[in-house]
């Protein structure tokens, strides 16, 4: 019993400084609504600074840590204005890895002049031995204690009662509206980074003595801290007080009575950010959509001649290499798979993630068991590596159900960090008898010796050839239905859900191929030298390869090899050590300034620029042919090459002349006893309605009846609904979104909510798409192209589509986008098509354009349409009944001559609409 009081009062010290570390997070997060992953590296140099002063310069202790504080300070202030700042209007990914970016840079900075071994530093804080209720614990841990406490409270207070705490409130809760009033959102976040990093600082001063000074023990107590300030929701400091102290009570009592589990102590924070998370689902409110503007993306197409010359050249230079340089080519392409696999979960799916070396480590050691412990060769132990860690990233993937953005990414983080304490540094698991990890021995392929050892050339070929395969699955899965479905879940997950996408399963998709290769990458580099060493996988290096990622280009191909020349050991560290000898010893530092210099400049990385540079060599050879050629031939050249890029266009504008009106499945939509609630807010109440196949409904109502509501619970989207929803036979009452859409109920949104990132064909593609039952895998050696089915072709021609089909949705005007939105929703092929207020925005022209759509859409396609729309007029002369909401009651329901006479509608109106409006 006294253990686990001493033990207890021990975490009540350490849990202390979890959650003042915690604080500093949570400050920086109401200031700026950034996620700050470098807090951990901006308190790490602060105690370094303090250190040095300190140990090296003869300052005394107190004016030392003024000192180390006073860094920290000035890096957070300096982090906020010369990298977050310029970002603020970018992507919530953008700002995400612009503090990874830090977190390299002052990483990389202490690792070259401090190196990563561990100092034991002496505390200042009084270390005498106390008696509480029978159990000895250092007076040091009080203190602590009652520095938490009291910073604590100063900051509930600061926050609560001073001006400055409710500008942080304000600018917290609306950015522009606080403005407005005269709150500087941009001084108010510098105030809070420089308070936030200088509680960094002052904690790392002060854990120091407790686990000791080294880069990667204070860099990775970010978990700790981020568990705590979740449990807080990164709002309330006396909640975030009690998070910190009960992990690290857990922890430590852990750690005495649960020492026979390996790594159960280090992994309380993942558990504890796990359960916050996937109870809340979105635990950290974030500002804004994640991806708000998103990275570009490549379009996935391979030209075979380009790419079988470089690989035949990469084939020649590898033999002719020496081993030093052969080795920086493994390493460059083994990094490069690692890349690859973040650019289909990140760049194509929109996931981020921070388990690739995790991911990569698990192949590694599924497959070195199976060489060692089976005696596997090397084609079947990769296989296993490869398939057998496909299950493992889709358990990373089930986190992304509920969360994503910036809680995926802390989620992901802390799995991997837990699998690495738990499994990776279990010897027991992950060593041989007298070997420093699993045994694995010389390989060879088909009996032919590969061994990294041996043969670092015929080795760094094979890599090369399983890159090359890799990167020509990624592209195929591009180019396929699988890949725009992937992408339009990156664009808008709503929109992707009333298209009839599975959206879960799209992300296990993703997440499950994204392991297959970096598993393949981790198999790839356990099997160079004879044993697998799981010092090669430490997860936190997922952030380095996340901000690689970036550099390259997340969405594209080409990315992992540009952005893998920026690490330790690769390509780019040889070339730099023959321009300047030593320079690669600096290399982690230069990736780091080059991806703060790649976000602030072009956020879309290398990738892009080379993507268009080839494409202007390209054309420009192009038409100097077409110069030389004849005239006669020159015409055909010409038209071969404009087909070349614009095949789908010209195919389809000449078949929306021929295809004939189809008709869709005749199915009656039946809603019965329809009730919304938010809270204990009544939004909709005892909605019962009918949509015929071949007529339109109307729905109207002043603002806030509920009509956008309704339309949201007929199609899913709203968990508080109850009733029933009928089409045809078949109850929907029950399914999702995705299921009800393919049964035949399609809507557009009142927010229009496209895939911006697509073209209008892939907008339509991707609403027509019926992926078969395997599509998932044939995908990804085949993804097939087809035309588009006849009742597209035919809405392209009605809504005027045919000359835009290859535009991006970027460039279209409003009233295109309204049209495309619409066009979109009738390419799902519905029975009932659902319409959120189409002629918002529209002028009197495209509105009565409008309205003869949406009739040859019921009287020449058979649909049912229900129409919600505030132009009443249009409502009237379109539809064949209406019904009318006001405070979400139906108060009456028929024709629009019997509507237009009714008393209560009339009544409903007055104010919001002119008596006229309605005659």
């Amino acid at each position: 019993m006294d253990d686990v009081l001493r033990f207890a009062l021990l975490g009540l010290g350490l849990g202390a400084l979890y959650a003042l570390t915690a604080h500093g997070i949570v400050l920086v997060y109401r200031g700026s609504g950034v996620l700050n992953l470098a807090h951990g590296a901006i308190g790490m140099a602060g105690a370094y600074v303090q250190w040095e002063l300190a140990s090296h310069h003869g300052v005394p202790y107190w004016p030392a840590t003024v000192c180390g504080v006073l860094a920290s300070t000035v890096l957070g202030v300096l982090t906020h204005l010369l990298v977050l700042r310029p970002l603020r209007r970018a992507s919530t990914l953008a700002r995400l890895v612009g503090t990874l970016a830090v977190f390299i840079v002052l990483t990389a900075t202490a690792v070259k002049r401090y190196g990563d071994s561990l100092q034991l530093v002496p505390g200042k804080l009084p270390a005498r031995l106390l008696t509480i209720a029978g159990a000895t614990v250092s007076e040091d841990r009080v203190w602590l204690l009652g520095i938490a406490v009291v910073v604590t409270a100063g900051l509930h207070l600061l926050y609560q009662r001073t001006l400055f705490g409710l500008g942080t409130t304000a600018v917290a809760e609306n950015e522009g509206a606080a403005a407005s009033l005269g709150w500087s959102p941009d001084l108010i976040a510098t105030g809070n980074w420089a308070l936030g990093s200088a509680l960094a600082g002052l904690t790392g001063i002060l854990i120091v003595p407790v686990i000791g000074l080294s880069v990667t023990g204070l860099t990775t107590l970010l978990l700790s801290a981020l568990a705590a300030a979740l449990v807080g929701r990164f709002s309330s400091f006396p909640v975030t007080l009690a998070g910190g102290l009960v992990i690290g009570v857990v922890q430590s009592e852990l750690t005495r009575f649960g020492s026979g589990v390996t790594g159960l102590a280090s992994s309380v924070p993942f558990l504890f950010i796990a359960l916050v998370l996937v109870a809340r689902g979105r635990a950290l409110p974030l500002r804004g959509t994640f991806l708000d503007r998103l990275p570009a993306l490549g379009t996935g197409r391979v030209r075979p001649v380009p790419l079988a010359v470089a690989v035949v050249a990469g084939l020649l230079l590898v033999s002719v290499s020496t081993p030093l340089w052969a080795d920086a080519i493994t390493n460059t392409l083994v990094l490069s798979l690692i890349i690859l696999s973040l650019v289909v979960v990140t760049g194509y799916a929109g996931q981020v993630s921070l388990a690739a070396y995790a991911l990569a480590g698990t192949g590694a050691f599924i497959a070195g068991h199976a060489s060692a412990d089976w005696g596997w060769p090397f084609e079947l132990a990769l296989l296993a590596g490869v398939l057998g860690t496909v299950p493992i990233g889709l358990l990373f993937a089930l986190p992304a159900v509920r969360t994503r953005g910036v809680n995926l990414a802390i989620i992901t983080l802390g799995l991997g960090t837990t699998l690495e304490a738990m499994v990776f540094q279990n010897t027991g698991l992950s060593t041989t008898p007298g070997s420093d990890g699993i045994a694995v021995g010389k390989q060879t392929l088909f009996g032919i010796s590969i061994s990294g050892i041996d043969h670092p050339q015929r080795y760094a070929a094979v890599v090369l050839v399983l890159f090359t395969a890799a990167a020509l699955v990624v592209a195929c899965v591009r180019r396929s239905r699988t890949g725009r479905r992937l992408v339009a879940v990156r664009a808008n997950e709503r929109a992707a859900a009333a298209l009839g996408i599975d959206v879960r399963a799209a992300k296990l998709y993703a997440f499950g191929l994204s392991a297959a290769i970096a598993a393949l990458a981790g198999v790839l580099t356990g099997f160079r030298s004879t044993s697998v060493v799981f010092s090669d996988f430490a997860s936190f290096d997922s952030i380095t390869a996340l901000g690689l990622a970036v550099i390259g280009g997340v969405g594209f191909l080409v990315g992992p090899l540009f952005g893998a020349t920026f690490a330790a050991g690769t390509v780019g560290a040889r070339f730099g050590d023959l321009v300047l000898p030593g320079l690669s010893d600096w290399i982690p530092l230069i990736g780091g300034i080059v991806l703060v210099l790649t976000l602030v400049g072009n956020q879309d990385g290398i990738g892009k620029k080379v993507g268009r540079q080839s494409e202007g060599i390209r054309r420009r050879l192009s038409s100097k042919r077409e110069a030389v050629a004849a005239p006669a031939a020159s015409q055909a050249s010409t038209a071969s090459a404009v087909s070349t890029g614009s095949t789908t266009s010209t195919v389809s504008a000449a078949s929306t002349r021929e295809a004939a009106v189809p008709r869709a499945t005749p199915l009656p939509l039946r809603v019965r006893g329809l009730t919304v609630r938010y809270g204990g807010v009544v939004a909709v109440e005892g909605l019962s309605l009918d949509v015929e196949p071949g007529r339109v409904v109307g729905l109207i109502g002043p603002n806030g009846a509920g009509k956008t509501s309704a339309i949201d619970a007929v199609t899913g989207f709203t968990r508080s609904a109850s009733g029933r929803v009928r089409l045809g036979d078949r109850e929907l009452t029950r399914l999702p979104v995705h299921r009800r859409a393919t049964a035949g109920l399609s809507r557009s949104f009142q927010s229009l909510e496209l895939f911006e990132d697509m073209t209008v064909l892939d907008n339509l593609y991707t609403a027509c798409d019926r992926p078969g039952r395997w599509a998932w895998l044939t995908d990804l050696v085949r993804p097939g192209s087809r035309p588009l089915p006849s009742h597209v072709l035919v809405a392209v021609r009605e809504f005027g589509l045919q000359d835009s089909l290859d535009r991006p949705v970027g460039d279209l005007s409003y009233g295109e986008r309204r049209l495309l939105a619409i066009a979109r929703a009738v390419a799902a092929s519905p029975s009932v098509l659902l319409l959120d207020e189409p002629a918002a925005g529209l002028s009197d022209d495209e509105t009565r354009e409008l309205a003869r759509l949406v009739r040859r859409l019921a009287e020449d396609w058979g649909m049912g349409v229900l129409l919600v729309e505030h132009d009443v007029d249009m409502v009237m002369n379109v539809c064949d009944q209406v019904v009318v909401l006001d405070f979400g009651r139906r108060i009456c329901a028929g024709a629009p001559e019997e509507v237009r006479r009714d008393p209560a509608v009339r009544a409903a109106y007055l104010g919001d609409l002119e008596p006229e409006a309605m005659s």
